[in-house]
C-alpha cells in the first residue's frame, strides 16, 4: 500500500514541533487570566434608577459577568445616582459603582481627600446633560427657566449637580428663583407639561426613559440648548466644574425628535469605582469583561460602545486601580 502522507525528516519534525511549542506559548499567554480559576463570591454593585442608563447597564454587564465568572454574585443596589454612588463605595455600602468624574470630583473638594479607600476603576462613557419642555413650551433657553417649575434631580444625583451648576451661569437661584423639583427620569417625563414646566436630565444617549417618550410621539417634548458660552460661565464656579465640557448631542441620539439637528450641551465623563482594597484580581477580571462585553452591551446600550482600551486609563481625578492597570498592561501593543 502506497504512503498516503510524506515522510518528514527528522529536522523538519522538530522544526516544526519548535514551531508549534512558540504559537501554543504565545496561545497561552493571551489566555492566561482565563486559564486561572475565575474569582467567586459576592460584591455590592450601585447603578442608579431603575429608568436611567447606570441600571441599565448593571444590569447588562452583571449577565457578562455571570458569563465570565459563574462564581461571582452580583448584588445591583439602585441609588440617586453619581453622589450617593460616590458615597456608597467610600463607606463601604457597596463595591463597585458607576459615577460622573465632577461628582468624584465633588467629594474631594467637600471632604479634604479622595474617598476612603476609593480608586478609579475603569473610565466609561460619557454623560450628557439633557434639559426637556413640552414641545409648546415658551422655554428657549437656560434664563427662561425663571419662575418656572423645573426638576432638578433626586438629591444626592449626578443631574443635581449638574441642573444647579447650570442654574447658577444663568444667574438663576436654584432655591428661589424656580419652583424645584425632585422628579428623576423616572417620574419627569410622565409628568412633564403635567405640573412640571422642564426637567433636567443627565445620562448616556440614548436614554431609555426619554426613548419610550418620543415613541409615543415625533412631538412629544423638545430640547433647551445649553451653550458653550453658558459652560465656560459654569467652569468660572471652578472646584469640580472643570470636569465639563462643551459638545453637543449629536442629532442620531433622538432622531424622531431632533430631527437631523445636534444640541449644544455639557458632557462629563463616567468612571467605574472601586475601593483601593479590592482584590486586583478581581478588578482585572472585571475589567477585561467590561472590555470584551463592550460590544454586546452597546447594542442595548449605546453609550457603552464608547467603551474604548486607548481611552479607559485616563481617570482622573483618582489613579487606576493596580488590578485595573495590569489588565491594559497585558493588552498593551
Amino acid at each position: 500500500m502506497s504512503q498516503m502522507f510524506p515522510r518528514i525528516g527528522r529536522r523538519r519534525a522538530l522544526q516544526g514541533g519548535a514551531a508549534s511549542l512558540v504559537v501554543l506559548g504565545l496561545l497561552l499567554w493571551w489566555l492566561r487570566p482565563w486559564a486561572e480559576e475565575p474569582p467567586g463570591g459576592t460584591i455590592r454593585f450601585s447603578t442608579g434608577t431603575r429608568a436611567g442608563v447606570y441600571h441599565e447597564y448593571g444590569e447588562l454587564l452583571r449577565t457578562a459577568i455571570d458569563r465570565d465568572m459563574p462564581d461571582l454574585n452580583v448584588r445591583l443596589q439602585t441609588s440617586a445616582g453619581s453622589q450617593e454612588n460616590v458615597m456608597d463605595v467610600a463607606t463601604g455600602k457597596a463595591d463597585f459603582a458607576v459615577a460622573a468624574a465632577n461628582a468624584v470630583a465633588k467629594y474631594r473638594i467637600d471632604h479634604g481627600a479622595a474617598p476612603t479607600g476609593c480608586a478609579e476603576w475603569h473610565a466609561c462613557y460619557d454623560d450628557y446633560a439633557q434639559l426637556v419642555v413640552p414641545p409648546d413650551s415658551d422655554i428657549r433657553s437656560v434664563a427662561d427657566l425663571r419662575g418656572k417649575h423645573v426638576a432638578i434631580g433626586l438629591p444626592n444625583s449626578g443631574v443635581r449637580l449638574i441642573a444647579n451648576g447650570v442654574l447658577k451661569a444663568a444667574g438663576i437661584d436654584p432655591e428661589k428663583d424656580i419652583k424645584p423639583s425632585s422628579d428623576g427620569i423616572d417620574t419627569g417625563p410622565r409628568r412633564l407639561g403635567h405640573g412640571l414646566d422642564a426637567f433636567f436630565w443627565s445620562g448616556g444617549l440614548p436614554t431609555d426613559g426619554l426613548s419610550r417618550l418620543a415613541k409615543k410621539s415625533a412631538s412629544a417634548f423638545r430640547f433647551v440648548p445649553i451653550d458653550a458660552r453658558l459652560v465656560a460661565k459654569l467652569h468660572d464656579q471652578g472646584g469640580a466644574t472643570r470636569y465639563y465640557r462643551a459638545t453637543k448631542m449629536p442629532e442620531s441620539a433622538y432622531p424622531t425628535i431632533q430631527r437631523g439637528d445636534p444640541v449644544p450641551t455639557l458632557a462629563v465623563s463616567n468612571l467605574l469605582v472601586t475601593r483601593k482594597d479590592m482584590d486586583p484580581r478581581l478588578t482585572e477580571w472585571l475589567t477585561r469583561t467590561v472590555i470584551d462585553s463592550r460590544d454586546g452591551i452597546g447594542a442595548t446600550v449605546h453609550s457603552a460602545q464608547l467603551v474604548d482600551v486607548r481611552t479607559a486609563i485616563y481617570t482622573d481625578p483618582l489613579k487606576l486601580h493596580a488590578g485595573a492597570q495590569r489588565y491594559y498592561q497585558s493588552v498593551k501593543p
